[in-house]
């Protein structure tokens, strides 16, 4: 039986609308993780994991201008790769699934990074959200990788009312119109990060001030309702 997921608060034309403006505003948004190929990117994704990108760019800097392959991080060592990220959040475990992601890479894809979600979940480290991310940025797929300001996102906004990452992924999967599906996580995750930002919403300055029908609005704009186009 095919699970129910709560419906979003917004309809067809609102979805269009909300998703036309953050088009305006960033027209080709991009990923803040500093990578060089799809192998830098699982590791850097893989790294963010309750860390910034900021934290994670400054500890990869150096590592990726001597590791940028599979077989270069696993002849660097757990210990040497342990020095270069022990400023970000749980550096001794990320160390250790770098270096054996890495070897997996090397024993069962021949160095490469595979293209497929099942594959890359197999990757020590690697979760829905980091195979949807390289499945993005390093081979074009529309995915949604929901991470804390999507899932936040998500219900503040009543976009994708849900408890879990899974489905606030598959609400948005299925309601965002085609297209803006390419770049619609980096505009939510650009969204969530800059303005309807976690210790409270900067409405005042929000492009969707007008449109939001959160409970948590902070300015006096009432939601417009978007009426839905006729056939």
């Amino acid at each position: 039986m095919k699970k129910r997921l709560p419906r979003s608060k917004y309809n067809k034309a609102e979805l269009t609308e909300i998703f036309s403006r953050f088009r305006a505003q960033r027209p080709e948004p991009k990923g803040e993780l500093e990578h060089v190929n799809p192998f830098t990117l699982v590791v850097a994704v893989a790294l963010s994991a309750q860390a910034t990108d900021v934290g994670v760019n400054r500890a990869t800097k150096e590592l990726f201008k001597i590791a940028d392959t599979p077989q270069k991080m696993l002849a660097l060592g757990e210990d040497a790769v342990r020095e270069h990220i022990k400023t970000i959040g749980l550096y001794r475990n990320k160390a250790k699934n770098v270096v054996a992601l890495s070897r997996k890479l090397i024993e069962d894809f021949g160095g490469e990074v595979p293209k497929t979600r099942e594959e890359l979940v197999t990757l020590p480290g690697v979760g829905r959200k980091t195979a949807n991310v390289v499945l993005s940025m390093a081979f074009g797929e529309a995915t949604m990788a929901v991470d804390t300001h999507i899932l936040r996102l998500g219900n503040r906004m009543g976009l994708a009312p849900a408890k879990t990452p899974d489905d606030v992924e598959a609400i948005l999967m299925r309601i965002i119109p085609e297209e803006f599906l390419f770049h619609a996580h980096h505009w939510l995750i650009l969204h969530g990060r800059y303005t309807c930002v976690a210790r409270g919403p900067k409405c005042e300055v929000c492009i969707l001030a007008d449109l939001c029908k959160s409970k948590e609005k902070t300015c006096n704009v009432p939601a417009t309702i978007v009426p839905m186009a006729q056939d």
